[in-house]
C-alpha cells in the first residue's frame, strides 16, 4: 500500500497521463503517425501500448489499471479514452471500455447514473 504522500504523486501522474491521451484522441479524425507515437509513448507510463492493450484481456486490464493504483474516476477517464480512441482508429476497445465501465459500477459500491449511462452507451454500439 502506498503512504499518503506517493499516493497523491501517483495520481497526479496518472492524471496527468490520461489528461494528455484524451487530448491526444479528442479530435474525432484519423490519427498521424506522430499522434500514435504519442499515444504509445503516454500508454508506456501505464506498461501498456496499443498492441498490448489489443491483447489484453478485460480482466487482465483491469488487473493491470488496478495494480497501478487507479481509482475509480481515473478508471472511469481510461474507459474515455478507450471509447474515444475507436473513433478515431480502427480500434475495436468499447468492450474493454463496457467492462472497465462494469468494474466502476459493481466494485465502487456507488450507483453512479454517469456510468450507468455509458454502460448503456456502449451496450448500443455493439
Amino acid at each position: 500500500m502506498l503512504n499518503k504522500g506517493l499516493r497523491d504523486e501517483e495520481k497526479i501522474r496518472i492524471d496527468n497521463v490520461l489528461k494528455t491521451l484524451r487530448t491526444l484522441v479528442f479530435v474525432p479524425q484519423p490519427l498521424n503517425d506522430l499522434d500514435k507515437t504519442n499515444i504509445e509513448n503516454q500508454l508506456k507510463e501505464f506498461a501498456l501500448n496499443i498492441e498490448t492493450l489489443v491483447d489484453h484481456s478485460n480482466e487482465d486490464l483491469i488487473e493491470l489499471l488496478m495494480h497501478l493504483h487507479f481509482d475509480w474516476e481515473q478508471l472511469e477517464q481510461f474507459a474515455d479514452f478507450l471509447i474515444d480512441f475507436s473513433k478515431v482508429e480502427n480500434y475495436n476497445f468499447e468492450d474493454k471500455a463496457l467492462a472497465v465501465y462494469q468494474y466502476i459500477q459493481s466494485e465502487s459500491k456507488v450507483f453512479s447514473f454517469g456510468i450507468n449511462s455509458k454502460i448503456a452507451s456502449a451496450k448500443a454500439k455493439k
